[in-house]
Formats: C-alpha cells, sequence, structure tokens
C-alpha cells in the first residue's frame, strides 16, 4: 500500500470520528464513531501505532457495547 492510500484512510477515519461528534442522535453517533474509530484503528495498526490501534479497537468495543445495551432496552419497551 502506498504513503499516500495509507495517509487517506487516516484522514477518513479521523474525519468520520470528528463528524461522530456533530450528532444530535446518540445512536448515530455510536455508529458512525464507530465505523470511524475502526477505520483509524486499521491506520494506526498500518503505521505501526499499537496504543492509538488499541485504544481505537476498544472505542469501537464500547460502542458496540452500548449500541447492544440500547437495542435490548428498546425492544422491552412496549
Amino acid at each position: 500500500m502506498n504513503t499516500m492510500m495509507i495517509e487517506l484512510v487516516g484522514y477518513v477515519g479521523s474525519i468520520l470520528v470528528v463528524v461522530s461528534m456533530l450528532m444530535t442522535s446518540v445512536i448515530r453517533l455510536r455508529v458512525v464513531n464507530s465505523i470511524g474509530a475502526g477505520i483509524f484503528t486499521v491506520y494506526a495498526w498500518i503505521i505501526q501505532s499499537y496504543p492509538t490501534a488499541l485504544m481505537n479497537f476498544c472505542l469501537v468495543v464500547i460502542n458496540i457495547y452500548h449500541l447492544a445495551r440500547m437495542y435490548k432496552d428498546k425492544r422491552k419497551q412496549p
């Protein structure tokens, strides 16, 4: 993978994480943030920035956990 393509992956992930903070819906925020953090995890892994990859991977896991909880709670409501 060439350097320009790698940088593009990093920028896309970063932009999605930032854009997610503009969301008014918590669900939309968590979905967009998960996608951005997932892409940024891949980028960090490629550039061998393992602490950054681990942090973003943890963000993805946390977001998925909360999304699943929200989905479960919503299904319980009549």
